[in-house]
């Protein structure tokens, strides 16, 4: 079993995938569907695993 994500961590994957999502947004000729879904995918990716860890923080 793995430890749970502390915060410094939980910023770090949060500021280094809001960086990426600007800079695929910033240079992406058009922004649409595809794309979208893609950053909200990648969200999940990011955010289920950060929100597991303050849950088990909290417990």
């Amino acid at each position: 079993m793995r430890k749970p994500l502390n915060n410094t961590q939980c910023m770090l994957l949060t500021l280094c995938w809001a960086a990426l999502c600007f800079l695929v947004l910033t240079s992406s000729p058009r922004i649409d569907g595809p794309l979208i879904v893609t950053i909200i995918l990648s969200g999940a990716l990011v955010f289920i695993p950060i929100l597991k860890a303050i849950k088990s923080r909290n417990k």
